[in-house]
């Protein structure tokens, strides 16, 4: 078990920063994703707790105890690598059992010790096999097994589902959460994709070119995401987002641009001041519905998801896309309405991206004053 520390840690290759003062506190047994686009330098953060890379600057703490400087072997670590990095001359009992035959332990101890973690990975019948003759899948958890045998304080995992296909990847998502929730371990895991990150991480930290953009739960950084690229980043679709003004009109401040207009249910005394603003609506947050007569707007295209559809809309200058139950209903070309809760609505500032804190009010309906512009009321 281990608490991990990360110090405004940066990583830098000539001009260029990989990770730029990044500070992270992954407590005891957390399963932390590090979530991002590639490039934005997660793996280069995790190679450098690893003891793989050197820090620029900065510091990695495990327990409380500075491991910048120490060598990978010295730290209470283990690493699984997106290649899995297995001996292809050695059998699957010899692989797992490689970390301890190098600390010289005593083969009966090796044997059980190997004997114990093939069972915890239902690896028992594969013992004698050489990774050849091994699955993608297989292959994984023999990579896994290598590094649970010595008892490590935390893990750490670049990418290791990344070679399976997507059955045997959502099947392999569930053995990792099944297996940290048995082990209780600290678990840090790089990915780039964000179904991994949302339906395996305790917390998610979303890097953006090297610098961390939002540390938090799944559902925070989905449902308040904290600026536009995380917004934008997460979701599949990602979130709805276009330029627009916060007005006052009347008793109420709206949303406004060319072909929409949202109310936000705030009155003019409400403490936000009218600005330009980013604003989002989630695809899953639209809702069609005919009932609203005075909410039409023009659809474009409608995408066959199975179970869902996902229908793009076109509302002025604006392209909106509804997430919505197979099957929709609706064709290319025909008029709808949308319904939404003002609530919903999220504001982001228009130059440093920002989320911008307002009350959020009672779900009211949407409205389309014609067929080229939302709104709100």
């Amino acid at each position: 078990m281990a608490r991990l520390q990360i110090d405004t840690v940066s990583k830098q290759f000539g001009a260029d920063y990989a990770v730029r003062e990044v500070s992270l506190d992954i407590a005891d047994g957390e399963f932390l994703v590090l979530l991002g686009p590639s490039g934005c330098g997660k793996s280069t953060l995790l190679r450098m707790i690893a003891g793989l890379e050197e820090p620029t600057s900065g510091r990695i703490l495990l327990d409380g105890n500075d491991i910048t400087t120490e060598a990978p072997q010295r730290r209470d670590l283990a690493m699984v690598f997106q290649s899995y990095a297995l001996y292809p001359h050695l059998t699957v009992a010899k692989n797992i059992g490689f970390p301890l035959r190098a600390r010289r332990r005593p083969r009966a101890a090796i044997a059980q010790r190997v004997a114990e973690v093939a069972a915890t990975l239902e690896l028992s019948e594969l013992l004698e096999r050489r990774p050849a003759a091994l699955s993608g899948g297989q292959r994984q958890r023999v990579a896994l097994a290598r590094a649970m045998v010595r008892d490590p304080g935390a893990f750490l995992m670049d990418e290791p589902l990344s070679n399976l296909d997507a059955k045997l990847r959502s099947a392999t998502r569930a053995e990792l959460i099944a297996l940290h929730r048995r082990l209780g371990a600290t678990f840090l895991y790089v990915t780039h994709d964000q179904v991994e990150a949302m339906t395996m991480a305790t917390r998610i930290a979303l890097l953006n070119g090297g610098r961390v953009e939002q540390v938090g739960t799944p559902e925070e950084l989905y449902d308040r995401p904290r600026t536009t690229f995380v917004a934008g980043f997460l979701g599949a679709p990602p979130m709805n987002l276009f330029p627009a003004q916060v007005v006052r009109d009347g008793e109420t401040l709206r949303v406004r641009t060319d072909g929409i207009d949202a109310a936000l249910g705030l009155s003019p005394g409400a403490d936000f001041e009218p600005t330009e603003v980013i604003a989002g609506i989630r695809p899953e947050r639209l809702y069609l519905d005919d009932a609203a007569t005075a909410a039409r707007g023009t659809v474009t295209m409608v995408e066959n998801l199975g179970s869902e559809e996902l229908v793009h809309i076109t509302a002025g200058a604006v392209e909106l896309c509804v997430r919505a139950t197979r099957p929709a209903g609706v064709r290319a070309g025909e008029a709808v309405g949308l319904r939404a809760a003002p609530g919903d609505i999220h504001l982001f500032d228009k130059d440093s991206g920002l989320r911008l804190r307002w009350q959020e009010p009672e779900p009211v309906e949407m409205s389309l004053p014609d067929a080229a512009a939302v709104s709100v009321a």
